[in-house]
C-alpha cells in the first residue's frame, strides 16, 4: 500500500520535472506562433556562449509585453528562455536573470541600455577595444566602443573617379590599386618629383623646328610609329619622386637613337642620374631637369640594362656605383664595370646641349615630328592620379576636404605624340595629349 503510493508520488514528481523542462522550450500557445525567434540574435549569441553565460536578458534589454522574438539559448538547461512579460506564469520560461534585470533593475533604471561586450562593430564584425583597422588611407581605432578615425584626404577618391567617368570631360579615370592606402599628400610627395623650372631655364631662347611652313600637320601622330624600335616605353618610378630623372633619360635615349638612325638604341639609366648627379642632388626627393641635362652632356649616362633601378630607392647605401672620365679626345669612359652581373657593356652616352621649344602647340607638334619626343613640365592636380585615357584636363574634385590640397605640384613627362581634340577649331585640332610618359 505505502510502496504503491510512493511510486505514484515519485512518478508525479518526475512528470512535474519533465513538464518544467518542457516549459522552457515550448510556450502554451498556438504552436505555429510560439517559436518566432529572432534568428539574428540567436545565431549572433551562439558563438559567444562563454561571454553571454549568465547574461541573458541583459544582452537584449527587451522586457515589455509579449515578444516571442526576445529569446536566447539557455545553455545550462539545453533549452531556450524568454525575456518578456508573457513568461511570468506558473510554468515559467523566463531567463534566469529576468527578475534581477527586467523587474528589479528596470524599475529604478528605466533607460538602461542593452548589455554588449566591450569593443566595436564594423561591417558585421566585432573588434576588441584598441583594435586598429585601415580604411583606404585612414586608420580607425576602437576606443570606448566607438571608432575614432583619422581624416586624411586619400589619393584614391572613388567619388572623383565616378564624377569624371559620368561627366563629359574628354578623358576617363581609373582606380590604380598601387595608390590605394596613400594620402593625397603622399601622392604629391612620392609620385611626382620635379622642381619648378628655374629662371635660367625659363630665360633660354626658344628654338623652332626647321620644317617648311607649308608642311601639313597630321590629325594623329605617334613617334613610335615613325621610328619603330627607336623609342622607349616608360619605366615605373614607383614611390621615387624623380620624374626629373626618368623623363630626361627617356627623352635623351629616344633622341640619340633617332639621330644615330638606329645605331645606338639603348634605353638610358634614370638610376645613374638619381644616384650620381651630385650637385644639389635630391635623388628621389625631386630634382631639376636643367641639372639633369647638364649631367647628361658633361658626364654622360650608361644604359638602363647596365645600371638598373634599385629595388629599395630609400636605402641609405644607394650611392653612385660608377663614374666616368675623359680620354682627352672629347669622349668619356666608365671607370667601373656595370653594377650588376648580367650586362657587360658600360658604354657612356652623352648628348649635345639641350634647347627650349616654344610652348605653342603647333611648334611642339613640329618639333616631335622632325626630331622626336620632347620633355615637358606640367602642373598636377589631385585628379591627375586617376588619369587613364583621353585628353586630360583638370576636373574639380567633389570632395570639399581636398580644398586644402589644391596647391599645384610639378611633374616632368615625355611627350611622344599628338591627338585631335573633338570640337576644336582647325588651328587647335591637333594638340599634345594622351601620350605622355613618366
Amino acid at each position: 500500500m505505502w510502496t504503491g503510493s510512493m511510486l505514484l508520488i515519485l512518478a508525479y514528481l518526475t512528470t512535474g520535472v519533465w513538464m518544467k523542462r518542457q516549459s522552457l522550450s515550448h510556450r502554451e500557445v498556438d504552436p505555429r506562433a510560439d517559436f518566432t525567434r529572432n534568428h539574428t540574435i540567436l545565431e549572433g549569441t551562439r558563438f559567444k556562449r562563454a561571454i553571454f553565460r549568465g547574461q541573458y536578458c541583459r544582452s537584449f534589454g527587451c522586457c515589455e509585453d509579449r515578444d516571442d522574438s526576445c529569446v536566447t539559448p539557455f545553455y545550462e538547461a539545453n533549452a531556450v528562455c524568454y525575456c518578456d512579460k508573457f513568461c511570468e506564469r506558473e510554468n515559467s520560461d523566463c531567463c534566469p536573470d529576468y527578475q534581477s534585470f527586467c523587474r528589479e533593475e528596470k524599475e529604478w533604471r528605466p533607460h538602461t541600455k542593452p548589455w554588449y561586450p566591450e569593443g566595436c562593430h564594423r561591417d558585421g564584425q566585432h573588434y576588441e577595444e584598441g583594435s586598429v583597422i585601415k580604411e583606404n588611407c585612414n586608420s580607425c581605432t576602437c576606443s570606448g566602443q566607438q571608432w575614432n578615425c583619422s581624416q586624411h584626404v586619400c589619393l584614391v577618391q572613388p567619388g572623383l573617379i565616378e564624377h569624371v567617368n559620368e561627366g563629359d570631360f574628354g578623358w576617363t579615370a581609373q582606380n590604380y590599386s598601387q595608390f590605394w592606402g596613400m594620402t593625397l599628400e603622399e601622392g604629391f610627395k612620392y609620385r611626382l618629383g620635379t622642381l619648378p623650372p628655374s629662371p635660367l631655364l625659363l630665360s633660354m631662347n626658344e628654338v623652332t623646328a626647321s620644317l617648311p611652313e607649308t608642311t601639313d600637320l597630321p590629325e594623329f601622330f605617334v613617334a613610335s610609329y615613325k621610328w619603330p624600335g627607336w623609342t622607349h616605353g616608360p619605366l615605373d618610378q614607383k614611390n621615387c619622386a624623380a620624374s626629373w630623372a626618368f623623363s630626361t633619360a627617356s627623352v635623351a635615349a629616344d633622341r640619340i637613337a633617332i639621330q644615330s638612325e638606329g645605331r645606338y638604341t639603348a634605353n638610358l639609366s634614370p638610376q645613374n642620374l638619381i644616384s650620381c648627379c651630385a650637385k644639389n642632388r635630391h635623388g628621389c626627393n625631386s630634382g631639376s631637369i636643367d641639372r639633369a641635362w647638364w649631367y647628361l652632356r658633361k658626364r654622360g649616362l650608361v644604359s638602363h640594362a647596365c645600371y638598373p633601378l634599385f629595388k629599395d630607392q630609400n636605402a641609405t647605401n644607394n650611392g653612385c656605383a660608377m663614374a666616368s672620365r675623359s680620354d682627352g679626345r672629347g669622349k668619356r669612359h666608365a671607370t667601373k664595370p656595370c653594377p650588376n652581373n648580367f650586362e657587360k657593356s658600360n658604354r657612356i652616352y652623352q648628348c649635345s646641349p639641350p634647347y627650349r621649344v616654344s610652348s605653342n602647340e603647333t611648334e611642339i607638334m613640329r618639333e616631335i615630328m622632325q626630331n622626336g619626343p620632347v620633355q615637358a613640365i606640367m602642373q598636377v592636380h589631385e585628379d591627375f592620379f586617376h588619369y587613364k585615357t583621353g585628353i586630360y584636363r583638370h576636373v574639380t574634385s567633389t570632395n570639399e576636404e581636398s580644398d586644402k590640397y589644391r596647391k599645384l605640384r610639378t611633374h616632368a613627362v615625355k611627350l611622344t605624340g599628338l591627338l585631335p581634340i573633338p570640337g576644336a577649331s582647325h588651328g587647335e585640332r591637333t594638340a599634345i595629349s594622351g601620350f605622355f610618359e613618366e
